[in-house]
Parts: structure tokens; C-alpha cells; sequence
């Protein structure tokens, strides 16, 4: 959990100095230098590179730092208003190309990365270390453009040093869009030099974090698999996913010899588990990809939100990241059918809506009466429930002593149970960006995308498997036999619902097949209100605390939830939802690729608007 240094390095390239036997979290002088000492001074240059990693690294869900974030609240998984679930986006809504000159946009991180790859081609620096340096910034360009080019389609592509001010500096900013496709080519470029100059295994285990070889194949792997999707595929060229097989095919290659694969189980240490193990191979080999944060309280710690966001008011968090009723139906059952088709061995019923189900609900959704170890707690359980507070029954509080679920669940993935009250906001849980199990549905999806229906089986068989679901008579772990590959896709994605759920993976899955429209448009996500049976005595009167300290419900509870539920509340007759949304989920087909806003246009008079906004520049070509 190291957090790698914040520097920031203009035109004079002001650059901070840590000898080698200080903490990099504590504060040293600044010394100004040329590039030419910069870049001739290999732990300076490491510095500098450092700075690229710390303004380019994805935060919790993926959080690149652009307008879609982490996607909260973009899909069936949680609820929010915004502009894009309401079918008010706009030409202005989606500023992630620049609206201004600044130095911190896009194309700001991008000039910094040439410059430090133009500074490194004539470095005295011995060319083994040059070519690792070089190869880790090139993976990062690759990373920025892969954001730009998949919510806009082609974008200007820099990749030399530009003048810093002036008017020759504006002139020779002012670059027209590259086409689409050259634009992936630039990417793949990147990336292959990236992977051509990283290591499988960074050998010193102070340099866990930084890009492999394996995770730059992965990454790859990705793009290609964007790149071959609907959204930018309309004609389904096999050839594009034939070519993202190879790249996940390589990647798994290398990520095996490195150490890499499945976590052994899918609970809460898949992600507690971290930083390197041996020298050279992961503590945990489900990271492919990381993003590292610190548990300490220092004014220079780099600590995630995401830990105290979720966690329930009454403890001290922020009780947000709601799963939806929706999503909460969306997991399959122990045998691994929907609940839509679940099987007499192992039934679903919405009254007991947790009974039975895929291991990973239980690692995802909290709710109602669940066991969920919090601050070390193990005998913590979670009640969401409501009670009436008048004898007519006309009134009702929430049991939760600070604030109600709006839904009624919470999202317990990845959330710390260990982790202190005092200490919450200090939460150092690593950000995986990419999961060996990614990659392996990526290469699933691009398999059954070619017609290898068997490799696709044999991959989404390994993630149930590992996820805990059963067997089956056919071992299929619940998949329908003998699935044609347009059936196997349906599935793999419906997989990486689940496997990824609150990942921040789900909008971008459904942008890149089209199907934010047909998937979500008219929905009213909805949340499960649970009350108390009426008695007439306008109290909790489950929630009293008894001889062995527990309460009444956590004792009741502990002998059968099923018991709690059919007895004490009036969710015994059937479910009871609540429509969380004001107006239906109304996505705009224009959304596939977003308008340019007006500003960077002004700004830029070579710039042109998406054809889909009005403009002349097709984001298909």
C-alpha cells in the first residue's frame, strides 16, 4: 500500500528530491533542474516517471478522473440522477477532451508523457533502464487515449513535445481530429512498445504497482476488445476479435508464468490481500493491475473513499453505493440458474430473496438481518427494516440510528471488516483496476465472438467454479449446454455483470454493445422496504437488547432469518418496492459517441463535432 509520490513537473520541471533513505510520503525540499539533469540521473527520472503514474492511475471504480467517473448510478446496479440516465446530456456535459488550456486536463497528462519519452530518447541513462522507462510511459499515453477514444471516437494525437507558450505554441496545439482508426492504431502502437519493454516480473519488490508486461497484454487485450464491439464494430469484423484472442491469449500467458491467476475464493480477502509477496510475484494473484493506497494519517497519505463511503451510517460512514432491488434479483442461484429459472433443488422466492443463492451475493449485498462483520465485529449484523411509531400504523421510522438505506441494501464488496470506526477514512485497499478474472472473460467474449464456443465454456466454467457455485449433473456450474456463440455472449456478459457488479465495468459493457437503451431505457430502479409487523405498541420491539447482550433479533436471527422474515415482517405476503427513480431511465442513442463541447471547439478551430451532434466527423471511420 506505498503511495507513489506526487510531483509535479512543469516547463522548468521542478522535481522533489528523496534520498533514498526517507519515506516517500514525507515532504522534502524542491531543487529546480534542467531536463537535461532530469533526464541523465536515473532516480531523478524515476521521480519523474512516478509523477506520471500518480496523475494517471484509475481510483475505485475505474475513475480515470473523467465526466463519466466510476459510473455510479448509470445502470440497474445503483440510483442517482445525472444527465445521462435522464436524456439531458449535451454537447457541453462531456469535457474530458479539454475545454481550456490548463495543466491538468487530458491532453495536459499526455504532453507531460512525450515529454518525458522525448526527454529519455537522448538520456546517457543505460539503454536497458531507458527502455523500461520509456515503455512504462507509453502504456500510460496508450491508457489516455483509450479514455478519449471511447466516449468520442477519433481525437487529436499528440506525440511529440510542444511549444510551451506563444503563438507558436497555440498554432501547434490546434491539431484536427485523427480518425477513429488511426487513433486505435496509435493505441495499439503504445502498447505494443509498452509490452515489448516491460518486464513479466518487476524483480524488486519496492516496484510493485508499476505496469508489467502481463498488464499491459491485459490492458491490450481490452481495448482490442472495445475496439471489435458493436459500438465501433458495426459490421461485426471477426478479424478485430480474432485479434483481441490473441492479445488475451498472450496476456494469460505471461500473467501465468508470472504468478499470476484466480484468487482461490471470492470473498472480502480477494481484495484485502495485497502488495508483493516473494520478490517478484503478487501476494495476490488476482491483481493484475493496481492502484495502490495508504492506511496512514499523514498530510501526505494517499487513502480511498471508497471504504467509508459504503459503509452504513450509524458506523460512521457515508451509507452510500445503494445495489438496487434490480441488481439484487440479477444473481443467480447456488447452482448458478437465474432466479427467473431457478431449479426445485434450490428455489427462489422474493419474500426470502436471499435464500440460495450465487456465493457472490453474499459478498456483494448486505441486507436486511444479513451477518456483516464491520470494525471487527463479528457478531455485527445489518437491520434496515422500518417500524411503525403509532398504533395505526400511519407512521414509520427507520431502525438504522443514522440515516436508511434508500434502497434497503448496502454494497459490502471489497469493504474492509476489520478496519476501525476512528480509522475509516483511512482506508488503504488497493484499487484493482484489472482482475485476472477479466482477463479471462475478455477472453471468453472474444473466443465465442469467433465462433470457439468450448474455450468460452471453459472460461466462464473456471469463474463459477471459483465464484463457488455447484457443479451440476454436467458440470456446466448452471450454464445452458450446447449455447451457440451469440447465446455464449449473452452469457459471458450477464457473468461479468455479476463477477464485476459495483466495479464501475457495467455502463462501459453495455455503451460498447449498444445496450444502454434496450437494457435500461423505461426502468424506475427500485428499492425493498421491509417493515415490522404492526402490534400496535408504536415500538422496535425486535430490537431490545437481551440476557446474552444480543437483541432480540440478532438471537431470533441467528436461529433463522427465514423465521424473522415470515414472522415479524409484512414482507410475509409478498415483496414490497419502492420506485427510487422520479421519471424512467431515458438514454439518448447520440450518447455512443459524445459532442465536443463548444469551448474545445473555439478553442480549437480544426476541431470538428461528432456527425452525430450535428457536426461532419464520423466516429466510425
Amino acid at each position: 500500500m506505498k503511495k507513489i509520490y506526487i510531483l509535479l513537473i512543469a516547463a522548468a520541471i521542478s522535481v522533489t528530491l528523496l534520498p533514498s533513505c526517507k519515506k516517500v510520503l514525507e515532504k522534502q525540499p524542491e531543487t529546480t533542474l534542467t531536463p537535461t539533469q532530469v533526464f541523465s540521473d536515473s532516480l531523478i527520472t524515476v521521480f519523474y516517471l512516478n509523477t506520471i503514474y500518480t496523475n494517471n492511475l484509475p481510483t475505485w471504480g475505474g475513475n480515470s478522473g473523467g465526466a463519466i467517473g466510476a459510473g455510479g448510478g448509470l445502470t440497474e446496479e445503483t440510483t442517482g440522477g445525472s444527465p445521462y440516465t435522464t436524456g439531458a446530456v449535451t454537447m457541453e456535459t462531456v469535457g474530458d477532451i479539454g475545454v481550456s488550456n490548463t495543466n491538468s486536463n487530458t491532453y495536459a497528462k499526455i504532453r507531460n508523457i512525450n515529454d518525458f519519452i522525448a526527454g529519455m530518447q537522448t538520456s546517457p541513462i543505460a539503454a536497458p533502464i531507458k527502455k523500461r522507462f520509456i515503455a512504462q510511459a507509453m502504456f500510460w499515453r496508450a491508457y489516455r487515449y483509450f479514455e478519449l477514444v471511447k466516449i468520442y471516437g477519433g481525437v487529436p494525437i499528440e506525440t511529440t513535445t510542444l511549444p510551451v507558450v506563444g503563438a507558436a505554441a497555440k498554432a501547434a496545439a490546434d491539431l484536427p481530429r485523427n480518425t477513429t482508426t488511426e487513433t486505435w492504431a496509435r493505441i495499439v502502437a503504445d502498447l505494443d512498445t509498452a509490452i515489448n519493454g516491460l518486464p513479466a516480473i518487476w524483480p524488486n519488490v519496492a516496484d510493485y504497482g508499476r505496469i508489467t508486461k502481463g498488464a499491459a497484454q491485459a490492458f491490450l487485450g481490452r481495448a482490442l476488445l472495445t475496439w471489435a464491439s458493436p459500438q465501433f464494430n458495426r459490421t461485426n469484423d471477426v478479424t478485430r476479435w480474432q485479434t483481441a484472442l490473441t492479445a488475451c491469449n498472450a496476456a494469460i500467458a505471461t500473467l501465468t508464468i508470472a504468478g499470476n491467476g484466480l484468487y482461490p475464493k471470492e470473498d472480502v480477502t480477494m481484495w484485502t490481500t495485497e502488495g508483493p509477496g516473494s520478490p517478484g510475484k503478487p501476494a495476490n494473484v488476482e491483481a493484475v493491475m493496481v492502484t495502490e493506497f495508504t492506511n496512514d494519517n499523514t498530510s501526505n497519505a494517499s487513502n480511498n473513499s471508497y471504504t467509508a463511503a459504503g459503509v452504513p451510517k450509524a458506523l460512521g460512514g457515508g451509507g452510500g453505493n445503494n445495489p438496487t432491488w434490480d441488481e439484487v434479483q440479477a444473481f443467480p442461484m447456488m447452482d448458478g440458474n437465474t432466479p427467473a429459472n431457478a431449479s426445485a433443488a434450490y428455489p427462489y422466492n422474493s419474500k426470502l430473496f436471499f435464500d440460495n443463492r450465487d456465493p457472490r451475493f453474499y459478498q456483494t449485498i448486505a441486507y436486511n438481518g444479513c451477518s456483516w462483520t464491520l470494525q471487527g465485529n463479528t457478531l455485527n449484523r445489518l437491520w434496515t427494516y422500518f417500524y411503525y411509531t403509532n398504533a395505526g400504523g400511519t407512521a414509520a421510522s427507520t431502525t438504522e440510528t443514522s440515516g436508511s438505506s434508500p434502497t434497503g441494501f448496502y454494497c459490502r464488496k471489497a469493504i474492509d471488516p476489520n478496519l476501525s470506526q476512528a480509522n475509516l477514512s483511512f482506508s488503504g485497499t488497493d484499487w484493482q483496476e484489472i482482475r485476472y478474472a477479466e482477463v479471462i472473460l475478455n477472453r471468453a467474449e472474444a473466443a465465442a465472438q469467433t465462433g470457439d464456443v468450448t474455450t468460452a465454456y471453459n472460461d466462464l466454467v473456471a469463474i463459477r467454479k471459483r465464484a463457488g457455485i455447484i457443479a451440476g449433473a454436467n458440470n456446466l456450474y448452471g450454464l445452458q449446454a450446447n449455447m451457440s456463440p451469440a447465446q455464449m455472449v449473452s452469457a459471458i456478459l450477464y457473468e461479468r455483470q455479476i463477477e464485476f457488479a459495483y466495479e464501475g465495468k457495467r455502463y462501459w459493457d453495455l455503451r460498447r454493445y449498444m445496450l444502454l437503451e434496450p437494457t435500461l431505457n423505461g426502468k424506475l430502479r427500485q428499492g425493498f422496504t421491509i417493515t415490522l409487523n404492526n402490534t400496535g405498541t408504536s415500538k422496535d420491539y425486535l430490537n431490545v437488547v437481551q440476557s446474552n447482550g444480543l437483541t432480540l433479533r440478532d438471537n431470533l436471527a441467528t436461529t433463522s432469518l427465514d423465521n424473522v422474515y415470515l414472522t415479524y415482517f409484512n414482507n410475509a405476503n409478498g415483496e414490497v418496492t419502492k420506485n427510487i427513480d422520479t421519471s424512467p431511465i431515458a438514454y439518448q442513442v447520440a450518447d455512443y459517441f459524445f459532442g465536443i463541447p463548444t469551448a474545445t471547439i473555439q478553442n480549437n478551430p480544426n476541431m470538428i463535432q461528432n456527425n452525430t451532434w450535428g457536426g461532419a466527423f464520423d466516429p466510425l471511420k
